[in-house]
């Protein structure tokens, strides 16, 4: 299971087509965090501006059409993230039957992305 993180409306917008994030025309792949630990390292560094609510696709690896590769970052590691930690990249549009399940990420009392809850 590997998680990408997405605004809520991001997700939803366009939902009979594949899903498409801003990264995939600016990176050429859609970014993806290997466990929660790393992606709430992420949306501290990279969506800590972000209003609610945002959303951690659960993707299935093996379900996803398009070639995912596991790299090192090429920029900054999240603070918190494994010194040695790849990340998964989707290299295309994600086919939406791959993700299995949605999970709503959760600000603690210090205003920092803290836990992944289940969305209902």
């Amino acid at each position: 299971m590997i998680l990408h993180l997405a605004p809520l409306d991001d997700w939803l917008r366009d939902p009979g087509r594949p899903y498409s994030a801003a990264s995939l025309l600016t990176d050429g792949f859609i970014h993806c965090s290997p466990d929660e630990p790393t992606a709430l390292a992420v949306a501290n560094l990279f969506f800590a501006k972000t209003p609610d609510p945002l959303m951690a696709l659960l993707i299935e690896e093996d379900l996803v059409d398009p070639m995912v590769r596991w790299e090192a970052p090429s920029g900054e590691r999240p603070p918190g993230a494994s010194p040695d930690v790849l990340f998964p990249h989707i290299y295309g549009r994600l086919n939406r039957n791959a993700v299995v399940g949605l999970e709503k990420l959760v600000r603690g009392t210090d205003g920092r992305w803290g836990q992944l809850t289940p969305w209902s």
